[in-house]
């Protein structure tokens, strides 16, 4: 089982920040940025690439999630979200994931 799939599931712990039947966002270990935390779908699904008309539903309630976690955690004044799709963009747990980076001025350059 993968990383994320281990922490959904509750066997690694992690910070939680919301959880449904589909959903669970957590802090990143590893914060990029005032609020940093990780939207994922419960079910695995490798990456963008992966999705399909059967499981695009996963990615969208991640996006709805998003928008009302990051409201929860006052990032008022707006947020990046950021999903990496494959090894040479970065990602380095393959199932799909959105980082959600706020609280804090960010420029327009992503790199």
């Amino acid at each position: 089982m993968c990383l994320f799939c281990e922490i959904a599931a509750g066997r690694i712990p992690s910070t939680c920040l919301y959880e449904d039947e589909d959903v669970f966002v957590f802090k990143d270990i590893n914060p990029q940025a005032p609020v940093h935390f990780l939207v994922i779908p419960k079910q695995h699904i490798d990456s963008l690439n992966g999705l399909t008309p059967e499981n695009a539903s996963a990615a969208a309630k991640c996006l709805l999630v998003a928008a009302r976690v990051a409201k929860e955690q006052g990032l008022d004044g707006g947020y990046r979200l950021i999903s990496n799709c494959g090894d040479d963009a970065g990602q380095t747990v393959h199932h799909l994931h959105f980082h959600v980076l706020g609280g804090t001025k960010m420029g327009e350059r992503v790199l």
